[in-house]
């Protein structure tokens, strides 16, 4: 038997919203679909574009990125981060991960943010990675201190918690989202720019469409453009799916911790495996454990029993372009570089069953017993 890293289920409510879209009977669904998700985060507005990426790059146009500025993020993060920073000949300032989360390290990034005072200096992109966010009152604090934007990566975080909040509505300047986000692959795509700010909203509403602007009482032909945009429109049929899939995203979640449940049980005492520390908001959209040694020989063992894996992420300064442009050395990072030779990420997602999840404890358990 096989068990994918990821499945997503669509049935007869996706299909029926989708007809209703080719029916011509759905003519706002993306404004529908924007209505539900500001409901849904508790943020005051939302705009769907026509992937995550369109997401984070519609931020750094929102916040008027300029050539020469300066973004903090992550060095584990995926390639999506940085890349929409470099698009805009801005420079990536990369800080090491805390351990346990593999998210930001805070006390890294405040200790940078005090020994790095420059004008140039925009913003930070937080990425929440496997559903788990950092203490974002501390974020949020720091950034107030040292004004700096905060811009959180939530591809990995939506409907996750923090302080029975969810992420979009905590505090961030902007949140960006992810319908179909790295390994795990919807049969849509679509992503989702959130914020509780009017003009940063605004802004990013005029510059989704090429900062086109069309006269109310006009024609319909003729416009007029007041901006350098691009196009992030999201389709209809993307929306009418992820609309009815967002119904479903807090059972989703629920059934996430249910298996990473069984895992922590089924798997406390498998030698060379150390499980997630993960704190009760923990939405485990990734279980992500550590294999003290030989991780790919692992993963490899595991696949031979028709298990997949994942892995999140390869560090920034492993990957050629980062390295070569920033001149970054392997060792610049150490505790992302140790963590991303051991970290794998196990299936864990709600289409799973009880079966499935016995089945892949059972082969990590025996893959394990193997290990020296």
């Amino acid at each position: 038997m096989s068990i994918p890293f990821y499945r997503i289920e669509v049935g007869g409510d996706e299909r029926e919203k989708i007809d209703e879209v080719l029916d011509g009977e759905a003519p706002n669904i993306i404004e529908d679909l924007e209505t539900a998700f500001e409901n849904y985060t508790g943020a005051s507005y939302a705009l769907a574009t026509s992937h995550g990426t369109a997401a984070l790059h519609l931020a750094m146009l929102a916040i008027d990125l300029k050539r020469g500025d300066k973004v903090i993020c992550s060095i584990n993060a995926y390639p999506s981060v940085p890349e929409v920073v470099r698009h805009f000949d801005a420079e990536p300032i990369f800080i090491d991960i805390n351990p346990d989360t593999f998210t930001i390290d805070l006390e890294k990034l405040e200790a940078y943010l005090g020994d790095n005072k420059s004008k140039k200096l925009k913003a930070v992109i937080v990425s929440h990675v496997a559903g788990q966010s950092v203490n974002l009152d501390r974020l949020y604090e720091i950034a107030k201190e040292y004004d700096v934007k905060i811009i959180e990566d939530a591809s990995d975080a939506l409907g996750a918690m923090y302080k029975g909040k969810k992420i979009g509505s905590t505090g961030a300047d902007i949140t960006c989202f992810d319908f179909s986000p790295h390994l795990r692959r919807n049969v849509c795509n679509g992503g989702m720019l959130v914020c509780d700010d009017e003009d940063i909203m605004e802004r990013a509403k005029s510059l989704r469409n090429h900062a086109m602007v069309i006269e109310d009482e006009g024609l319909g032909y003729i416009y007029d453009v007041t901006d350098i945009g691009s196009q992030y429109m999201m389709s209809p049929l993307d929306a009418a799916t992820i609309l009815v899939q967002l119904e479903k995203q807090d059972d989703n979640i629920g059934r996430q911790r249910e298996i990473a449940e069984i895992y922590n049980e089924r798997l406390s005492n498998a030698p060379h495996i150390k499980l997630p520390i993960a704190n009760d908001e923990h939405s485990f959209s990734l279980y992500i454990i550590k294999v003290d040694k030989n991780r790919d020989s692992f993963a490899r063992e595991l696949a031979s029993r028709g298990i997949e894996c994942g892995l999140h992420y390869i560090p920034l300064h492993l990957l050629s372009y980062y390295k070569s442009k920033y001149s970054l050395r392997v060792n610049d990072f150490p505790i992302a570089l140790r963590s991303y030779q051991q970290v794998l990420s196990i299936p864990n997602y709600a289409a799973l069953s009880d079966d499935d999840v016995e089945e892949i404890c059972e082969a990590i358990l025996d893959v394990a017993s193997t290990r020296v």
